[in-house]
């Protein structure tokens, strides 16, 4: 169950057992005992086996609260819906200091209640140092430098090179522009780089050398071989025209050409002109949607693979564009995605700043005819401009910008990858919310009369039906698990703790946190009842999963019990053998009766 809830193809190992401990002391003045609790390891083979609790302080206690393994029915918690948002004024400078009453928010034509807003620059989202060594794991002078906390990654920027549609030109001028493009990166930036070809794989990293490398691959890798030689010379805007389109005036102009070309202007061979025309036309659409398509699945892996990454999601496409023809639901379709995902796609046209070519490539002239130059020269300028439509569409889909017309990339590419000097995250709960999966437009307004320009995202959708509750349950934890956003429903703490059992291994131990008064309980039978699904994740410091587990604790508390824990607390211990280095922990906590959620994030450094 749980591989399937943390991300589709992940494999997990659970590789220390969890214990349930109570601790009759606060939290957080008084740390766990130095002596661990006896450990009963989880079998290998089964990775969701929880283990039952081993210290509590009676044998009352384990009767009252216990772990299992399998799901419960959960309710569905009210969705909150964040936006964020950068507004800048007429000379592109982000505008600073806005308040929580500057902005409005409508879902559809409603206006919505604004329930929680805050102001994010760069450094908001500095994780806390949550790690000390546990009594005995090493010597003080192991200590972890806070400094490295601040390196984790907070915002992952997918840089994705069209190389299916680039020429030689393009993809030199944008090589140069993306090598002052890293200046821009704050340390918790981890950038990726990828083609559409998918000849390019530069993973998340924040070692500039690395990306400054992957630049080299960037060349032109069509997948047709287009020359002007070719009769007709058809390119994939005129064959949109005459296979899709029924454009007669553009069938005659590739008849005409191919008269004079194949049949050295025969009128008699005019049908049979027309027919070879119709013919290049299908083949050249087909080859055309090929690539399209081809670039697509690319575009989609790399959103899935967007999906599991916890923190701020940029994608960043670098192309020259390329004609949509009857391929609009893909387009389509990867809107939805990114937009389900939170992902801004931020799209830059790789020709910068370049004016209408009516003559073609100079390294591959074309051979138009003095009838057929006028109509030729027109269907190229229209096709450079068409081109533009699916970048614009994408941005726009997304709450993204598209840059274009501008020589300027390596600014485009600043602007559309780096972190904004300020943003704003809007948040609110949909009112009457129906579970049916739909897409719900949103808009952000200001209620200053200045012109400033706004970005933020054009919609969410609906979570699905709830007829599987605990299937709306797992999506919803992961969402959470996959985020750095902090959740505060229900008040819960984060601490960690590592053993270093030598030189290349570490034990690492979460301590959660719960105010049990924070919690609410459903009364039955006398007993206080309440089921708690706790899911950890631990991440490396550039964003990639490690390793995590679920726990589900089921209490039912004596009124006796009940009291003692919300003086105390109750904390559940979870440990994993991971190596030294630098870890981000998230946490994740859902109780089934108030249907609400916690989630924390935390830093850990083990010294090597």
């Amino acid at each position: 169950m749980f591989r399937s809830l943390l991300s589709p193809g992940s494999t997990l190992a659970i590789l220390a057992c969890c214990w349930l401990v109570f601790i009759p002391r606060v939290f957080a003045q008084n740390p766990p005992p130095s002596t661990p609790p006896p450990q009963t390891a989880a079998p290998a083979a089964s990775p969701d086996t929880t283990a039952k609790p081993t210290v509590a302080s009676s044998e009352q206690d384990v009767k009252e609260v216990s772990s299992q393994d399998t799901p419960a029915t959960f309710k569905v918690r009210v969705n909150n819906v964040l936006v964020r948002v950068v507004v800048r004024d007429s000379h592109g400078k982000v505008v600073q200091n806005l308040k929580k009453e500057d902005f409005q928010l409508y879902d559809g034509r409603k206006l919505q209640a604004i329930t929680s807003f805050a102001m994010e620059t760069p450094r908001t989202h500095t994780l806390p140092l949550t790690t000390a060594r546990e009594p005995g794991g090493g010597p003080s002078s192991e200590a972890a430098p806070a400094v490295k906390a601040a390196a984790l990654a907070q915002r992952f920027v997918s840089m994705v090179f069209d190389d299916v549609h680039m020429s030689m030109e393009d993809a030199v001028f944008v090589r140069d522009s993306a090598t002052r493009f890293f200046g821009a990166l704050a340390p918790s930036d981890r950038v990726a780089m990828y083609t559409t070809s998918g000849q390019l794989n530069q993973e998340f990293t924040d070692d500039h050398s690395l990306l400054a490398k992957a630049l080299l691959g960037i060349v032109p890798r069509s997948l047709t071989q287009h020359t002007s030689s070719d009769c007709p010379d058809m390119t994939y805007y005129e064959a949109d025209l005459i296979a899709n389109k029924n454009d007669l005036q553009a069938l005659a102009v590739a008849a005409e050409e191919t008269l004079q070309c194949a049949f050295n202007g025969d009128t008699r061979m005019q049908a049979a002109a027309q027919a070879q025309a119709q013919a290049a036309a299908q083949r050249a659409v087909s080859e055309g949607d090929n690539e399209t398509q081809y670039g697509y699945r690319h575009l989609d892996e790399i959103v899935r693979r967007m999906t599991s990454l916890p923190g701020q999601r940029i994608l960043v496409l670098v192309s020259p564009g390329f004609i949509l023809s009857t391929l609009q639901y893909e387009a389509s379709d990867l809107v939805d995605r990114a937009t389900r995902a939170n992902i801004i796609i931020n799209t830059i046209d790789a020709r910068g700043l370049y004016a209408p070519d009516m003559l073609g490539d100079l390294a591959n002239p074309p051979r138009d005819t003095v009838r057929t130059s006028g109509y030729k020269a027109s269907y190229r300028v229209a096709a450079q401009s068409a081109q533009e439509d699916v970048l614009a569409e994408l941005a726009d889909g997304t709450g993204g910008t598209f840059y274009h017309n501008r020589n300027d990339v390596d600014e485009a590419m600043r602007e559309a990858g780096a972190a904004p000097d300020v943003s704003y995250v809007l948040g609110f709960s949909p009112q009457n919310l129906k579970f049916d999966g739909r897409f719900h437009s949103l808009k952000v307004a200001l209620t200053t009369k200045e012109k400033f320009n706004i970005r933020a995202r054009h919609g969410y959708f609906a979570p699905r039906s709830a007829a599987d509750p605990a299937q709306v349950t797992k999506e919803e934890i992961q969402e959470a698990l996959f985020s750095q956003e902090e959740i505060h429903d229900i008040p819960v703490d984060l601490q960690t703790q590592y053993f270093k059992k030598d030189a290349a291994e570490a034990r690492l131990a979460v301590l959660t946190h719960l105010d049990v008064k924070g919690v609410h309980f459903r009364k039955d039978a006398g007993r206080n009842n309440d089921q708690l699904t706790i899911v950890t994740g631990i991440f490396d410091e550039n964003g990639q999963f490690v390793t995590g587990v679920q726990k589900v604790v089921d209490m039912k508390l004596r009124d006796t019990t009940y009291e003692r824990l919300t003086r105390s607390g109750l904390i559940v211990k979870s440990s994993f053998d991971v190596k030294p280095g630098t870890y981000m922990v998230r946490l994740v906590v859902r109780d089934a009766e108030g249907a609400q959620m916690a989630a924390r994030n935390g830093a850990v450094v083990i010294p090597f």
